[in-house]
């Protein structure tokens, strides 16, 4: 499945307070792909991002654990406390509880995929929110056979041979060569809290402890493990990513804002709850300047649970 979005790139406020420029107008391509049948549990969709402007500044919002190799490009992620790290050339990146600016240079190209919250757990083996909002060089999680796959990838990108297929096929390979194992409990729990934030945009937190077959102060702490938040933090960002969601698509009418309104105690609340996870207010969110982040808020990665539909996937 292809996508292409017409660029300008992204005059972003970075969290910070600080206003980044406009990058030049550009095209930003994005293709994703099904994850293999085995690797569904654990990624939610493999990705190659390819952007040749000199100079790239968006923003990710809120979301789970990722797995990227930059194949062209430095980065640059801005974190909310006020960190500034350079992306590795082959990162792990764990969940994250905001929104996160980022910035290349010398054009961006990355292979990767965006992870469940089973994903981060079986390749990383850390507790979410111990060690969220952080990057990891993939060797120092992996192992250094992460450092020969990345070569690998590096040397081959670019050869007509060496297509998208064989590339996708390689990062699943490497990815379902380092899944660990999960307790079975502990996945049933996964599963549980993601069923219960697919069933609307604001659930109640006695619906989800009266499913779990823990404590509440045990569930709170697995969800913490493996989210990186507490259920009530995780409800409230899924909310506002959703929202946003929801608010950026092309044929939203107004019983739909009306309906996303009704979740947020006025207007200045969704607007700043959008701010801090999504990373820019409503009203600067959908046009053509933002390719990455309307990309990344496609409502195809949101769903609600009804009548024989599909369940709600907490990724983006």
């Amino acid at each position: 499945m292809k996508r292409v979005a017409e660029a300008g790139g992204a005059a972003l406020k970075l969290l910070h307070g600080e206003e980044g420029q406009l990058v030049p107008p550009s095209i930003v391509s994005i293709d994703y792909f099904d994850p293999p049948g085995d690797l569904r549990p654990y990624v939610t969709t493999l990705f190659h991002f390819c952007c040749d402007d000199d100079e790239i500044r968006d923003i990710q919002p809120a979301d789970l654990g990722k797995l990227m190799l930059v194949l062209k490009g430095t980065g640059m992620a801005h974190f909310r406390d006020g960190r500034s790290e350079a992306i590795p050339t082959f990162s792990l990146q764990s969940p994250t509880s905001v929104a996160l600016p980022f910035h290349f240079v010398n054009g961006f190209h990355s292979l990767g995929a965006a992870l469940t919250p089973l994903g981060w757990a079986a390749l990383s083996k850390l507790s979410a929110d111990e060690h969220g909002n952080m990057l990891f060089d993939a060797a120092a999680i992996l192992g250094e056979e992460s450092n020969a796959f990345r070569q690998k990838i590096t040397d081959d990108y670019g050869f007509a041979a060496f297509d998208q297929d064989t590339m996708i096929d390689a990062l699943a390979q490497f990815i379902r060569g380092n899944l660990k194992m999960v307790a079975p409990r502990h996945i049933q729990l996964i599963q549980t809290v993601v069923d219960w934030l697919g069933t609307s945009l604001d659930p109640s937190l006695d619906d989800l402890y009266a499913q779990t077959t823990y404590s509440t102060r045990q569930s709170q702490r697995l969800v913490e493990r493996y989210f990186g938040l507490t259920p009530r933090a995780l409800k409230r960002k899924y909310r506002a990513v959703r929202a946003a969601a929801i608010l950026t698509a092309p044929d939203v009418d107004d019983d739909s804002v009306t309906a996303v309104e009704e979740h947020f105690y006025d207007q200045s609340h969704l607007i700043r709850e959008i701010g801090l996870f999504v990373g820019r207010t409503p009203s600067r969110l959908g046009g053509d300047d933002n390719p990455i982040l309307n990309e990344l808020l496609d409502l195809r990665n949101f769903r609600i649970k009804g009548p024989g539909e599909s369940q709600f996937d907490p990724s983006i």
